[in-house]
């Protein structure tokens, strides 16, 4: 080394020496570096058009070279009241069938094959909606072919029939799955809301299977499936691009059932009532196998929240999120991080509890707040009274920790959903039905971040004032009498009134 010097062992491979710089200083002549900065705002606004016929066209871009484009209408289970219940239901399964352009099913999945693509119909209490995902390339295809799915289905008798079949295997299903929180979630509805609106059967009942026809299908899409409680919504492509194709397959396309004067809407608005529905049923074999599933009573009791449109439902959905819950599977040991009420008050205090969880279900003129609670037949008036002082505890002040846990918990669920692209079309589309435009993430955010303990207080203390919706499943003998779980809710401690039976 110290013959050639150190100089010999720094030249470039083209012969010349290196320039003696130090690290940290940028080498001359190199570019600078650019780097892409993050900021919260979403780069792309949620672009919505009314077309002349009521229509609104609602788009949201996103880098990627796939797009999920779809129609929402605004009709579902809520609005059977002057019809059979059990339309939406088969408008669901009815979906993509045959149309007006397409021979059959196999077809359009043909056709969507091309672009890459597949597509869904799902229907809930009050929206029914039809999405296909494909390539951005397809998209005047894709637009063409929900037109078409949407507003000129044949509904042939051979299709008719086959869902029928398929509703009668659904209907057998929901009954026999070890997992009862789909018919739970039945049965709170038609409780807290007897007979109307949202308390109408999501699932077409056994009777009215066969009640179904071409007529009457027709009768209820030409007074739901119109313009104006429509919304094409796309994400992952051009507004313009979406709005050309929408005036060129939707603006003056004329359904296969007929315009007319829509007199017939149902316009109600959701009347709470509370109530108590029961079903007695021998869980006892429900799952059977190498690891069976012990013989479990199944509750849910409810209270009246809010609609999705008034301020109330932030606050409620970070009571909800505070109360989360879920399954003893994992019910919150040392170092598992499950700090929600129902784990350490519930799950954790009172082994012999299968299940506690928090559902929140909020619709545009109501909303309901339910626990799901499941235990051995034997113990079910004790976990009423463990689900009572829950709710009657929520009322008390929380505390700041766990509020703040709540709320970063419920920001960043937000967050994570909304990354993926059916989500926030989703989200797109069902906004903009409801109220006409969209609040983004961020500023939903901001919202959860205003949410303070004295909002929890006031919401909740609002929300013990209803009368309890209650919903049993299994083995009901030890069931508390409706009015003594309406007493239980009333009272200072959540306490059942105590029962003295002379013969145990």
């Amino acid at each position: 080394k110290k013959k050639f010097g150190i100089a010999a062992y720094r030249k470039y491979s083209s012969g010349g020496a290196y320039p003696n710089i130090s690290l940290s200083s940028p080498l001359p002549g190199i570019p600078k570096p650019v780097f892409a900065s993050v900021d919260g705002q979403e780069k792309y606004e949620t672009k919505i058009t009314t077309l002349e016929n009521g229509l609104k066209v609602a788009s949201q871009n996103k880098f990627g070279q796939f797009c999920t484009v779809g129609i929402l209408v605004n009709s579902g289970s809520r609005h059977e009241a002057k019809y059979p219940s059990g339309i939406a239901h088969f408008v669901e399964k009815l979906a993509f069938s045959s149309t007006a352009q397409y021979g059959s099913k196999d077809e359009i999945l043909l056709t969507l094959e091309k672009h890459g693509g597949i597509c869904d119909c799902q229907t809930s209490r009050d929206t029914t909606m039809y999405a296909v995902s494909a390539e951005v390339k397809g998209l005047d295809t894709v637009v063409s072919l929900l037109s078409d799915a949407v507003l000129q289905p044949r509904l042939l008798d051979e299709e008719i029939e086959m869902t029928r079949m398929a509703v009668r295997f659904e209907l057998e299903d929901l009954n026999m799955r070890p997992d009862p929180e789909p018919l739970l979630t039945e049965m709170i509805h038609a409780a807290a809301y007897r007979g109307n609106t949202v308390g109408l059967p999501r699932f077409c009942p056994v009777d009215n299977v066969d009640k179904i026809d071409k007529m009457v299908l027709h009768s209820y899409l030409r007074n739901y499936f119109c313009p104006e409680r429509m919304v094409l919504a796309g994400v992952g492509i051009e507004h313009e691009q979406l709005v050309e194709c929408a005036r060129k397959y939707l603006l003056d396309m004329k359904p296969v059932w007929g315009t007319s004067a829509v007199a017939n809407v149902d316009l109600s608005v959701a009347q709470y009532t509370g109530g108590i529905v029961k079903m007695e049923k021998d869980m006892s074999d429900v799952s059977l196998g190498p690891t069976p599933i012990p013989e479990l009573t199944h509750i849910m009791i409810g209270l009246e929240s809010c609609s999705f449109l008034e301020d109330d439902f932030i606050p409620f959905a970070v009571l909800n999120m505070m109360m989360g819950g879920g399954g003893s599977f994992s019910a919150g040991g040392p170092g598992k991080g499950m700090f929600t009420r129902l784990y350490l008050n519930v799950l954790n205090r009172h082994h012999w509890m299968y299940n506690a969880t928090s559902y929140h279900h909020s619709y545009e003129d109501s909303g309901l707040l339910c626990i799901h609670a499941s235990a051995d037949p034997r113990q079910v008036r004790e976990m009423v009274e463990i689900i009572t002082r829950e709710f009657i505890q929520m009322a008390g002040s929380p505390g700041e920790m766990e509020l703040e846990r709540a709320k970063t918990q419920l920001k960043s669920m937000l967050m994570m959903n909304l990354e993926s692209r059916p989500v926030i079309f989703e989200d797109v589309g069902r906004q903009v039905l409801s109220t006409g435009k969209r609040k983004l993430p961020h500023e939903l955010c901001d919202l959860i971040s205003n949410v303070t303990a004295s909002d929890i207080k006031r919401v909740t203390t609002k929300m013990l004032r209803s009368k309890p919706a209650v919903a049993a499943l299994g083995d009901l003998t030890e069931l508390p009498s409706y009015e003594h779980i309406q007493a239980a809710l009333s009272s200072k401690d959540g306490r059942l009134p105590r029962m003295y039976r002379l013969f145990r």
